[in-house]
Order: C-alpha cells, then structure tokens, then sequence
C-alpha cells in the first residue's frame, strides 16, 4: 500500500477534503481532483465512475484491498467502497498514481 495514498488519505478526512461513499462519488466527479475504488465496488458502478472520470480527465486509483481496508486507512469504522478527494496537490496525484502503478506490476 502506497504511504502517500495512505498519509494523503487520513489528512485530506480530518480537512474534510474527501467525498466518501459511491453515489457521493457519482454526483461529485467533476469536483474531484482523484477517485480511489475498492475491489468491493460492483462491476456496472465500478464501469459508470470509470466512464465519467475519463470524460472529466479525473484520475483513478483501483485499491488492492476490500471496503473494510479502505475504511480503515482512512481511520473511519466503517466500509468504504469508494472516495473522492476534493482538494489535494497536483504533486500528491503525480506520486500516489506512480506509486500505485508501480504497486500493480
């Protein structure tokens, strides 16, 4: 698990810089600066956030793990299938998006 993705994560929640929850995530894409999905999120919404980030050039991060782990990275008790932040450095993206492709090979 990337640690920029993680620390990015737990201080973008306590600033209240996040859209947690997959219909939030849907109504918020244009407002999004990046969307990261668990592997618990169901194939056809997986597909519709997918489709809509492309439009809005949004950059997507698939979590190797289930609802329940993304929760907890995020310090929050309860599954989270999917998050938007809404506000983090261009900086931060470039590294949690290499981070996590080099995570993937």
């Amino acid at each position: 698990m990337s640690k920029i993705l993680e620390k990015s994560l737990r201080d973008a929640h306590k600033e209240g810089n996040l859209t947690i929850g997959t219909k939030q995530v849907l109504s918020s894409v244009k407002n999004s600066k990046l969307i990261v999905l668990s592997q618990s999120v169901k194939r056809e919404i997986f597909e519709k956030i997918e489709s809509d980030a492309k439009k809005e050039k949004i950059p997507l991060v698939n979590f190797q793990g289930t609802s329940v782990a993304l929760g907890k990275l995020c310090g929050i008790q309860f599954r989270i299938s999917s998050i938007a932040f809404t506000s983090l450095a261009d900086a931060n993206v470039k590294s949690i998006l290499k981070d996590t492709e080099t995570e993937e090979k």
